[in-house]
């Protein structure tokens, strides 16, 4: 169509050299020189744009439509990433005993609140707040002066008794040798003896009264009942302390160090479960005494302090369901102070061989617990599996549920699902330390 109208446009031009156009039905002109070099350069090049697209849309086609040679599983073995890679073990397998774990609290065996037993001035203080002190060490001196005039008058007392008592034996006697003789009558007789009588009761009143003086007087020097630390003292020099009964002053306080006791709470449970134990005769009763227990303070990792259970409690609380037990730990160098928070664990089994895994290698799913087992042919098989206690070093019994051949993926859970293929990297469960097993 651009040609056409390029034609048309053509013949209705006037002649350049101004010679009249001719009319009527006149032969067409030739195209001129520059014309017929124009138009096959404008065909050439659509032709070679329509070339390069039809080429280049084969090339496209023939990309997508080639098949390359071989099976349909060598393609999607060829497709597929490869197998992840994750390390596995076989379970370790130790001659240990199994422990049960508890937190409790230590308390001193002898915990002394120090109060006045007499009333009076405060006259000094003899020792350091804090310090270690012995039994029987000098602790306060209340003002002695008066219980000792109060002694004083006691002892006065005790001596007009006993001048009293003697005079009463010595009419006595007379009386009776004149009774003998007939010279002196039974009623008078009756009086010495009954004379004799109170003059005694009298003279043991003023002895009790001595001694009750004395205890006074002892009370104005208040000694350590106990060895062990004393605490701050609660009131200065120079201020009045009540004593004897009621509301006594409380003067200070001291608790015992060596041993130590450790208390905790033990649940229905774990108390039933070690009450079927030694009932199968698995484990001596606590109730015996002797059952070796572990301890450890909250910023210990092993289990230092070897001591044993002294007490059951009698009954289970009906609040929280647990009984009392009392472990007794040596302290001969004072470092665990009373109050401090501990943990202790006692045997709930004899020594026997154990299997044991990391515990990061345990899965939960809801309230199963798996281990991820490795096959022959490479396949992720989840386990459950039944637990016991973590033993030392990040370990974890393993009661049931595997065996000692079963390759456990240790590491590399995040890349392991169960159906799925790996390939396993052999690997070793580092055994715990020895010291630190609980052997004993």
């Amino acid at each position: 169509m651009q040609q056409r109208h390029d034609s048309a446009k053509a013949e209705d031009a006037e002649p350049q050299d101004g010679t009249p156009r001719a009319t009527g039905t006149s032969k067409p002109q030739e195209p001129s020189g520059d014309a017929q070099k124009r138009s096959p350069s404008r065909y050439g090049g659509r032709l070679l744009l329509i070339t390069l697209a039809v080429v280049a849309l084969a090339a496209l086609a023939y990309r997508y439509m080639v098949v390359p040679q071989g099976t349909g599983s060598d393609l999607a073995q060829a497709a597929s990433p490869p197998a992840p890679l994750v390390s596995v073990a076989k379970p370790l397998i130790e001659t240990l005993r199994e422990w049960s774990d508890f937190t409790g609290q230590f308390e001193a065996q002898d915990s002394v609140e120090i109060r006045a037993r007499v009333s009076g001035y405060l006259e000094s203080v003899n020792f350091t707040d804090g310090q270690l002190v012995q039994k029987g060490d000098l602790l306060f001196v209340i003002e002695p002066r008066p219980f000792e005039i109060a002694l004083d008058a006691a002892k006065a007392q005790l001596a007009q008794a006993e001048a009293e008592l003697d005079l009463a034996k010595v009419q006595l006697e007379r009386t009776a040798e004149l009774r003998k003789k007939d010279f002196a009558s039974a009623q008078s007789f009756d009086e010495r003896a009954a004379k004799v009588k109170s003059a005694t009761a009298a003279r043991d009143s003023a002895r009790a009264a001595v001694d009750q003086a004395q205890l006074n007087l002892d009370y104005t020097r208040v000694l350590a009942p106990v060895s062990g630390r004393v605490g701050r003292h609660e009131v200065s020099i120079g201020n009045l302390v009540v004593g004897g009964t009621g509301e006594t002053t409380l003067l200070t306080t001291i608790v015992s160090l060596d041993p130590i006791w450790l208390r905790f709470n033990v649940s229905e449970d774990d108390a039933m479960t070690y009450k079927r134990l030694v009932q199968k005769g698995v484990l001596e009763s606590a109730r015996t005494g002797g059952i070796l227990v572990q301890g450890q303070l909250v910023d210990e990792k092993d289990w230092p302090l070897k001591g044993t259970i002294d007490f059951v409690d009698n009954q289970f609380s009906r609040t929280s369901g647990t009984i009392r037990l009392r472990a007794s730990f040596p302290n001969p160098e004072f470092f665990i102070t009373p109050g401090q928070f501990g943990r202790v664990r006692m045997p709930m089994s004899k020594k026997k061989p154990t299997m044991l895994v990391p515990d990061a290698a345990v899965v939960t799913d809801q309230s199963t617990k798996l281990l991820f087992a490795v096959s022959e042919d490479g396949t992720v098989v989840p386990k459950p599996v039944e637990l016991g206690p973590a033993a030392d070093d990040g370990l974890r019994i393993v009661r049931s549920g595997i065996t000692p051949d079963d390759n456990v993926i240790v590491s590399g859970l995040l890349r392991a699902r169960p159906g799925q293929k790996v390939t396993p990297e052999p690997t070793e469960i580092k055994p715990p330390a020895k010291e630190t097993t609980g052997q004993q």
